[in-house]
């Protein structure tokens, strides 16, 4: 028998002569509980809106992108495409252009991240699910359109209901600026926008997207892309897709980069993992604080025990025993708090995950607040709290155990 873990089980649970002692023991013990409850559920929640921003940047950014190790732009050799298509867990692949451009709409002026892409993606474009008015659409017969997202329509006052075009300009590349003449240094294609589209706020206030051809003949390029997106397959696994990016590397060279999404957006994930860390230690210190509770009813206690303390060094007990002993019964409190808080955040969360009855105010993407539970989270949770109480439950006995009872 663990004679310190069962003397600090009797203690934890016998009544105690002063009455305060329970009600300080059980605040500690609900604090916890709320603490880790909180934890729980910040976290999870924060998982649930992590996810829900990659979901909607993967409607514009590919699993995959290959890019030119130098320069802007590269003309695409078909045995390459052809070889990194064959690829296991390929499915759509995608030609693009890009570049920050000048638009001019119904007198309404600004600078837009044009995107060219070709006719492949126009046919299964992830922005198809996202349009909030008129339709994905970037030809009309023989004529070029273009899709603009909402901010920048709303920003332009653009509206596929009406038949004006846009202009788009941008300064040739094989000629000189002339102040002379001005408009004769630049290049301009115009389309009418057929849709809008909505992915988040970043992406809406700036992204419009026409055909590669249309953007090739205003940029000046003929064959140019300044990239190819990739897409993988429905269900492929992380480690695949890994696998993958390092045989697209062996097939195209050191003249090209291959980025996950992680890479293509460097600066807004390590954000994102940062704002987590940051709620992480925020509650943590909460919880510090809330745990402080423990060192107040652990050194009552020890006060009130003096007696039994005595009892067990006259048979034999060492000063480590009783140590323990004491460290036992504050950590069981917090081990008691945390074990409720487990209990009721991992189970809000799962009712929240299921049946979504906390709704999101306003209009927005999801009606519910979105929620996930990872066991990484409730494993770092539990060694953290169990952590924080064990240490909090040894400042009282080391100062109290010899101080107080002798």
């Amino acid at each position: 028998m663990n004679l310190p873990l069962f003397i600090a089980g009797r203690y934890l649970f016998a009544k105690k002569s002063h009455n305060v002692i329970n009600i300080i023991s059980a605040i500690s013990a609900v604090g916890m509980a709320i603490g880790t409850a909180a934890l729980i559920i910040i976290l999870s929640v924060y998982n649930g809106f992590d996810e829900l921003v990659k979901s909607t940047l993967g409607n514009v950014e590919p699993d995959i992108l290959i890019s030119p190790a130098k320069g802007k732009v590269f003309t695409p050799e078909e045995s390459m495409i052809r070889q990194v298509a064959a690829l296991p867990g390929v499915g759509h692949y995608h030609k693009i252009l890009e570049e920050n451009v000048f638009v001019d709409y119904d007198d309404h002026q600004g600078v837009a991240k044009a995107k060219g892409v070709d006719e492949e993606y126009e046919k299964d474009s992830p922005l198809i699910g996202h349009m909030t008015a008129g339709v994905f659409s970037l030809h009309k017969g023989e004529i070029p359109q273009m899709v603009a997202g909402a901010g920048l329509a709303y920003k332009m006052g653009m509206n596929p209901a009406f038949l004006s075009s846009a202009t788009i300009y941008f300064p040739a590349r094989d000629r000189n600026f002339s102040l002379a003449n001005p408009a004769a240094s630049i290049e301009s294609v115009s389309m009418r926008p057929a849709g809008i589209f909505t992915v988040n706020q970043q992406i809406d206030e700036e992204l419009m997207i026409m055909p590669l051809d249309q953007m090739r003949l205003l940029l000046g390029y003929e064959s140019e892309v300044s990239g190819i997106e990739i897409r993988m397959e429905e269900g492929v696994s992380q480690k695949e897709l890994k696998n993958t990016i390092s045989k697209i590397k062996d097939v195209v060279g050191p003249g090209f980069r291959v980025l996950d999404r992680f890479r293509q957006n460097t600066s807004l994930y390590k954000m994102m993992r940062y704002e987590k860390a940051a709620i992480f230690l925020i509650l943590i210190f909460i919880i510090i604080i809330i745990a402080f509770n423990i060192f107040g009813s652990l050194t009552m206690l020890i006060i009130e025990k003096k007696d039994d303390i005595e009892t067990f060094r006259s048979l034999g007990a060492t000063e480590g025993t009783l140590r323990r002993t004491f460290t036992l019964e504050g950590w069981l409190i917090s081990l008691l708090g945390l074990a409720a808080g487990l209990v009721i955040g991992t189970g809000f969360a799962f009712l929240q995950q299921r049946f979504g009855f906390i709704k999101m105010p306003g209009n927005f993407l999801v009606s519910a607040y979105p929620v996930i539970v990872r066991w990484s989270d409730l494993l770092l949770t539990v060694a953290g709290v169990s952590l924080i109480g064990y240490l909090i439950a040894l400042l009282p006995v080391r100062r109290n155990i010899t101080a107080e009872t002798r």
